[in-house]
């Protein structure tokens, strides 16, 4: 397991849509495992396959529910409610947005194991979802963000 460097905005592997993944390989499962050391060590609580330079179409998401996530090839299939709030991305460092989300999301994916597997998020969850989901399609939050970026408050 490693920590791999985050791609940064102005990265061109940030645009770029990523293909989806047929198999898991010893490569794709270490990829996983570095993933999740990556985003812990950088206190995320989400990480998509393009933010360390791999155009896959896998996520990991952590939002501190003990329920860690491993979303391979995910499609959102059903979204209701609204929900808008600051977001920002370990791809834009000390920038935040205020982007507006679906308050519930449903989910359907692959885990590590390659099982189907359907997650329903609501709050931060379908949030996280929708975030990581849209880097894998080379969309960024700053993308959607209403009123621009602003640097956080530390």
């Amino acid at each position: 397991m490693a920590i791999r460097n985050i791609r940064v905005d102005g990265d061109s592997v940030l645009r770029k849509t990523c293909k989806p993944v047929k198999e898991i390989t010893k490569r794709t499962a270490e990829l996983i495992d570095d993933m999740f050391d990556t985003m812990y060590d950088a206190n995320g609580v989400g990480l998509a396959a393009p933010q360390v330079g791999i155009l896959k179409r896998i996520v990991v998401i952590d939002i501190g529910d003990d329920n860690p996530l491993v979303l391979i090839n995910p499609e959102i299939i059903e979204s209701d409610g609204e929900q808008t709030g600051d977001e920002g991305c370990l791809s834009l460092p000390g920038l935040v947005g205020t982007v507006t989300r679906p308050m519930h999301v449903i989910c359907k994916a692959f885990n590590e194991n390659m099982e189907e597997i359907t997650v329903e998020g609501e709050g931060l969850l379908a949030r996280a979802i929708c975030h990581e989901v849209d880097h894998l399609d080379g969309v960024l939050y700053k993308d959607l963000a209403e009123d621009g970026l602003y640097e956080t408050q530390n």
